[in-house]
């Protein structure tokens, strides 16, 4: 999302975390914007420290995205958001990644006493606070619960289903012989350890890539460099995932934003 009145900044990620998190970022609403937060697509799970303007705090778990959504602000908020890593959800909250598709929930309302706990070590602490206790408590815990053979190949898979340069995704059946597993077993990885299915991960990959650099090629060689067939099968998967064809979301002709809500949960 980007606007004038939110600010966003990385924070230092420490190293007994990096194999775990994957970026760590503050961010905060300084003042209603008139213009809406643009979500877009996302196959991250993130952990965020939410507090209000009236100081409500909130330790909640929002889980990957399949498509853009659009909302007007209602609330000042700051957050600290922790990005998961592939293979994270399950031995850190005790559910798998698929649970999770398009949900914000409290942490302490995930079942499991490892969820409840975390909520409550890190729900009172402040943001610089709050990273250092995670980064104190996270890796002994990980390291016991996590199957690191298995966290290991879905991470293989995420990276092999990913854009990078010099890099495009390969069909999912080069990719799981790559692997040396099924096809089954490829998506049985990315439904517990990404939440997706491995072609619904690439789509995603594809049209943020498309969105990061709309600015510097023309659409058929954006089209080109980010592996669609041509220039309408970029504008078909992009209207599928942002709800608009790309010249609609640059100009700014978006869908009607809804208004941002406060997830609800009986333990925060």
């Amino acid at each position: 999302m980007t606007n004038a009145d939110v600010s966003e900044q990385e924070l230092t990620l420490p190293d007994g975390l990096r194999p775990w998190i994957t970026r760590i970022a503050e961010l905060s609403v300084s003042s209603l914007p008139m213009e809406p937060f643009v979500h877009l697509p996302d196959a991250d799970t993130k952990l965020v420290v939410r507090v209000e303007g009236n100081g409500r705090r909130s330790v909640l778990v929002v889980g990957p995205r399949v498509r853009a959504t659009y909302h007007a602000a209602k609330l000042l908020v700051s957050c600290v958001e922790l990005r998961l890593a592939p293979g994270t959800t399950r031995p850190l909250l005790g559910v798998p990644a698929l649970d999770l598709v398009g949900r914000a929930v409290p942490l302490g309302d995930l079942p499991g006493r490892a969820a409840r706990q975390l909520a409550v070590e890190i729900r009172d602490l402040e943001s610089e606070a709050a990273v250092a206790r995670l980064a104190e408590v996270l890796p002994e815990r990980l390291a016991t619960a996590a199957d690191s053979s298995r966290t290991g190949l879905v991470r293989a898979g995420v990276d092999a289903m990913s854009i990078r340069t010099g890099h495009l995704p390969g069909p999912v059946p080069d990719v799981a012989r790559e692997l040396a597993v099924s096809e089954r077993q490829l998506r049985n990885l990315f439904a517990e350890g990404v939440g997706l299915s491995p072609k619904h991960y690439a789509r995603i990959n594809r049209v943020r890539a498309v969105v990061a650099h709309a600015t510097e090629l023309s659409w058929a060689e954006l089209a080109a460099v980010t592996g669609y067939y041509d220039q309408s099968h970029m504008t078909s998967d992009f209207r599928a995932l942002m709800g608009v064809p790309p010249r609609s979301y640059f100009t700014g002709r978006l869908p009607e934003a809804m208004p941002c809500r406060a997830p609800q949960g009986n333990s925060q």
